[in-house]
């Protein structure tokens, strides 16, 4: 199995593109779950990025599967096709874990270092799970990226300033509000009840901010507030908070966006009012950074704004990182062969069952066939060693389709034949007991100890 993978990230896009695409989240699953190339899928979408993870059986599939996916996004997303082609760029084999380990340890947000990151991966692969796409290799992907991002938060001082794109906005408020007027003092609405509105909360309450606000127009805001504290507005509320909000931050991104001329409506004259962004496809349209006292900080904005790390806990997050991304290829490399080497062994044991069948026809169980049958099958594990071994060698070093190969010249184990030997998701495996090893075969129960 080939890992695939297709990325968009604000390095290379417009955040309101990114957005858009990510709205076919859903589709992509069910395009994967048809596909007769792709096998399972996990979908990573933050508020700058767009990712999509994928097996496939051979890397020949993977212009095919893209070509569809593209096909599927653009269809959802409203993006002529070609844009969408063009906004993607494609990952495959190996160089899928370097990125997404890099991801996970947050070397490539737009906040580097930001901790945030590491919960999306997490979360990206247990959503998969519940929905039954995610494959076992692509769970081991998943589950591997994010054991790396802990050891870089534990071994570096990578993020240790705990800046996030949310902590960036509210530094950025606060450095140019009234000095006279403590920040804690400040009156909040938020727009939104997801990840980034829980976020926001918990720095505003970090902040000593008391006076929040939370509007949501899918209705959840009571349950929300419930849960982190605030009060909740409802469509008769909010014109009444916004008119004496000091603040308003977006984090909901739907398909409501608050006007201009409706934030002046309900704004007393002159009244300072920062604004602040977050919504990946924006809670506000961009004239209300016309209106007279009122500041627009968006997304872009912050991430431009954002501090530097340091680069020496920059290296050495990236030298962890690196390191457990090329363990990870070394391992899954080795057990390429695993399937081969399953086939091996029960192509070795039938014939092994075969000649001891003869033995018992002819003999009955008698001790001196217990202990035939004990000789051979210790013989047998012996001279299955080496090949063994020697195939895991091959692997490492980029040699397995030589390995599998040579199977098939000597005993008819064709390539497909072994690659169908590991269950579904499950390319890598480990050999399992056989027949005839570590069983009983029901006639002659022997010893296998030994």
């Amino acid at each position: 199995m080939v890992y695939l993978s297709l990325v968009a990230t604000h390095a290379d896009l417009d955040l309101e593109r990114i957005g858009r695409m990510s709205a076919a989240a859903s589709q992509v699953s069910s395009a994967t779950a048809d596909s007769p190339l792709a096998r399972g899928v996990v979908v990573l979408a933050t508020c700058n990025r767009f990712e999509i993870y994928t097996e496939l059986e051979s890397a020949q599939d993977a212009e095919a599967v893209r070509s569809d996916l593209v096909t599927v996004i653009a269809e959802a997303s409203g993006l002529p096709e070609r844009v969408v082609a063009s906004s993607l760029t494609t990952l495959v084999g190996d160089d899928v874990p370097r990125h997404l380990f890099a991801v996970g340890a947050g070397l490539h947000s737009a906040v580097v270092g930001e901790r945030e990151i590491a919960g999306q991966v997490r979360r990206s692969l247990v959503s998969a799970q519940t929905e039954g796409t995610a494959t076992g290799g692509l769970s081991r992907l998943f589950q591997s990226a994010t054991k790396t991002a802990k050891q870089v938060g534990s071994r570096t001082d990578l993020g240790a300033q705990g800046k996030s794109i949310v902590s960036v906005g509210l530094d950025l408020v606060e450095s140019v509000m009234d000095p006279d007027a403590p920040f804690s003092s400040s009156s909040v609405v938020v727009f939104g009840t997801g990840a980034y509105a829980g976020a926001t909360m918990a720095l505003l309450r970090d902040r000593g901010v008391t006076d929040v606000s939370v509007y949501s127009q899918s209705g959840r805001a009571p349950e929300f507030t419930a849960q982190r504290g605030g009060r909740a507005l409802d469509a008769d509320s909010l014109p009444e908070a916004l008119a004496h909000a000091d603040l308003v931050i977006g984090c909901s991104g739907g398909d409501r966006r608050v006007s201009a001329e409706e934030l002046s409506a309900a704004r007393p004259e002159g009244k300072d009012l920062y604004v602040v962004d977050l919504a990946l496809t924006h809670d506000f349209e961009p004239n209300v950074a016309d209106l007279p006292g009122v500041e627009l900080l968006t997304l872009e904005s912050i991430r431009q704004a954002a501090p530097a790390e340091a680069a020496s806990a920059l290296e050495a997050a990236r030298e962890i990182v690196t390191r457990a991304s090329e363990d990870f290829i070394a391992d899954r490399t080795a057990r390429q062969v695993d399937s081969a080497v399953v086939a091996l062994r029960r192509h070795t044991l039938s014939v092994l069952d075969r000649e001891l069948e003869k033995v018992r026809a002819q003999h009955g169980c008698t001790a001196a066939a217990e202990e035939v049958e004990f000789a051979l099958r210790r013989m047998v594990r012996q001279l299955l060693h080496v090949p063994t071994v020697r195939g895991r060698e091959l692997a490492s070093q980029g040699r397995a389709d030589e390995y599998v190969a040579g199977l098939d010249a000597l005993y008819g184990l064709a390539p497909e034949a072994s690659r169908r030997e590991s269950a579904p998701g499950e390319a890598g495996t480990a050999p399992h007991a056989q027949p005839g090893e570590g069983q009983d075969d029901g006639e002659c129960p022997v010893s296998r100890s030994a």
